[in-house]
């Protein structure tokens, strides 16, 4: 076990130069840079651009540099001291404006995460053992839609329907008086409130992926001998498919773990955008507009960590659960 973890490991550290080369590659393709698209929204409002203060900006910011320069500023300030650099729009240390939105990212995905596990998994194999009856079209037809609804328009919908019916305020996480207000019991009674909305917007999409996932694979073993044969020699059919075939089917399961952890961060980027949540994912897209480098190109270096963190995390967890996998 230890061999497969190193092995995975190593494989690891060239992926991830690879990656923070292409995350700055991204910021750098589009052409000009902040500066540019700064100057370019203070002409559209007719006001004047001092060019001596512009000059004075981009030696400030680093934007006189050539690209290389630039990378090497960026990467060696995040690996020796965790600097990620400084955020030209909000003007703020962008490590301060990614920890400070991290809790909250973290309160949505997760809740997110268990709403998509806790229905996916009982529905998948609910839907498995009752094929082509009724109920099993109904799930199928009801996780195309799922799948297919885009989460903001689903949002949109919950909203509307939340104000009109049920005269629930739901935008944000918060109520305005408690969007400044410190930590209390009231506060995180009033989050709880507003939560709901996006859990299950944003978990929706996953749910139906995943419940198509455990009943395709739920299937593949129904049909295998050794569940005909434990049922030959008595034993119940919960047990039957409760004891093996449920178990070997989890397994693909478990490889979804590595879309977790890099969801947390980004997550549904329009949907929070129309949900007014302060997370992460907003943040990613204005830095992305503004051409705000390290902002944008430090939230997608994280999150593509994540995701090399989140796939090592389903590889041990697959190993685990399936020793021949260490082997392979």
């Amino acid at each position: 076990m230890l061999d497969f973890i190193i092995k995975r490991i190593l494989i690891m550290i060239p992926t991830f130069i690879i990656i923070t080369i292409i995350s700055f590659v991204i910021i750098e393709l589009p052409p000009g840079d902040f500066l540019s698209t700064y100057v370019a929204e203070l002409q559209q409002g007719g006001q004047y651009v001092d060019q001596a203060e512009l000059e004075s900006l981009r030696v400030r910011y680093g934007l006189d540099q050539p690209a290389p320069v630039r990378y090497w500023r960026w990467i060696s300030g995040i690996l020796l001291r965790g600097d990620f650099g400084y955020s030209f729009g909000w003007e703020r240390p962008v490590s301060d404006l990614i920890w400070e939105r991290m809790g909250l990212t973290l309160v949505v995905s997760v809740s997110s995460l268990l709403f998509s596990w806790i229905v996916a998994f009982p529905i998948g194999i609910y839907s498995a053992v009752k094929q082509h009856t009724f109920t099993d079209y109904a799930i199928t037809f009801i996780g195309f839609l799922g799948l297919s609804i885009p989460n903001f328009m689903f949002a949109l919908v919950l909203m509307f329907g939340s104000y009109m019916y049920l005269d629930l305020n739901v935008g944000g996480l918060f109520s305005p008086e408690f969007i400044r207000a410190p930590w209390s019991w009231a506060k995180f009674v009033d989050m709880l409130q507003h939560l709901w909305i996006p859990m299950i917007v944003i978990g929706t999409a996953g749910t139906a992926g995943l419940i198509r996932i455990m009943r395709n694979n739920l299937l593949d073993e129904l049909e295998k001998p050794y569940v005909k044969t434990a049922r030959s020699k008595g034993l119940s059919y919960p047990k039957a498919i409760l004891k093996y075939p449920v178990r070997i089917a989890f397994i693909p399961f478990l490889s979804t773990a590595g879309w977790l952890l890099p969801q947390m961060i980004s997550g549904e980027a329009i949907t929070a955008v129309v949900l007014s949540l302060p997370t992460t994912g907003p943040l990613l897209l204005r830095g992305l507009l503004d051409q705000d480098m390290y902002l944008a190109g430090s939230i997608i270096l994280l999150t593509a960590s994540l995701t090399l963190i989140g796939t090592l995390i389903s590889d041990l967890l697959l190993a685990l659960a399936d020793p021949r996998i260490r082997y392979d």
